[in-house]
């Protein structure tokens, strides 16, 4: 069964690690919208506090995972924990090991510690434990610590991400910008990009879920168009026509690894295999109940923000 979105129903309290991040903000506003629902957001910088939604029905806290007894602390009274903090480009302070796994692990112990009831993990398409590429390992490693939690939890495998602030948005607007572009294979892999208000609807849905057990769904958008359509359809948005030129898959991936040599992070062969990766085949199990934004829709919105 799919899970209930209903806009007018309580959820308690949820919390929310990675509250700065793009669909974290988007979900603090949508929660700050409804009756019932109170939020606590978790950042791990002071810094960061400035960036939230203000709402009374939103609180803040600056804890990270190297402190659990102040997590556990933040997280009792909560009844549902969103995780969506994550990385995908690496660094040389972080790793996908402390990234994604070892903050996920922390998570887990401290809901369980505090009595929290569900967790929603926000996660990606191709996510699995066993793969090579050590992205979708170290998701895959992540939802594997949430299914042996023995909490009653939801993990939502998302696409490319469009919206105002999304990193995949913006990424999107800088391409389709100018007259011409070079995309990795000439933009031949397959989206099925999402509006991230419809994650966030999806998100909150599954808050309210009353199911036991694990459930793991693809969340993803209602159009299947190549990189390159979907650049050309933003073009012509944004009152162009676009040029798509290609960049060797096997070039870039060789160019990243031998940049590897001499620094950490960045455009590495791991992220240029994800973001060429063909969405339209690593769905699994039906999203929840939520009415999906046409990807017009969505795309007019994006360049509208340009424009302002």
């Amino acid at each position: 069964m799919d899970a209930p979105v209903n806009d007018n129903a309580g959820s308690g309290t949820i919390a929310v690690t990675g509250a700065n991040s793009a669909v974290g903000k988007v979900l603090l506003a949508q929660i700050a919208g409804q009756d019932g629902v109170h939020a606590v957001a978790l950042v791990r910088r002071e810094a960061a506090l400035a960036d939230l939604p203000r709402s009374p029905r939103i609180a803040s806290r600056v804890v990270t995972y190297e402190q659990p007894e102040l997590l556990v602390e933040t997280l009792t009274g909560a009844d549902c924990v969103v995780h969506l903090a994550g990385i995908l480009f690496e660094s040389r302070t972080t790793s996908y090991r402390t990234g994604n796994v070892e903050s996920t692990r922390a998570l887990v112990a401290a809901a369980r510690s505090a009595g929290v009831h569900r967790i929603v993990l926000v996660s990606s398409l191709g996510a699995d434990p066993e793969s090579p590429n050590g992205y979708f390992r170290s998701k895959g490693e992540a939802e594997r610590l949430v299914i042996g939690s023995g909490l009653k939890a939801s993990i939502i495998r998302t696409p490319l991400l469009l919206g105002p602030a999304t990193a995949g948005g913006r990424a999107l607007l800088r391409a389709a910008g100018g007259r011409s572009a070079r995309v990795l294979g000439g933009g031949s892999h397959r989206l099925r990009p999402l509006d991230v208000d419809d994650l966030c609807r999806g998100i909150l849905g599954y808050c309210r879920e009353s199911g036991a057990g694990v459930r793991i769904c693809a969340m993803v958008g209602p159009t299947i168009l190549t990189q390159r359509e979907l650049l050309q359809r933003t073009a012509r948005l944004l009152g162009h026509d676009l040029a798509v030129h290609s960049t060797p898959v096997w070039l870039a991936r060789l160019m990243a690894g031998l940049a590897g040599l001499v620094r950490t992070g960045g455009m590495t062969p791991a992220v240029i295999e994800v973001i060429t990766s063909d969405e339209a085949n690593l769905c699994v199990d039906r999203a929840p109940a939520v009415t999906l934004t046409p990807l017009s829709d969505t795309l007019t919105r994006l360049c509208e923000t340009r424009a302002s």
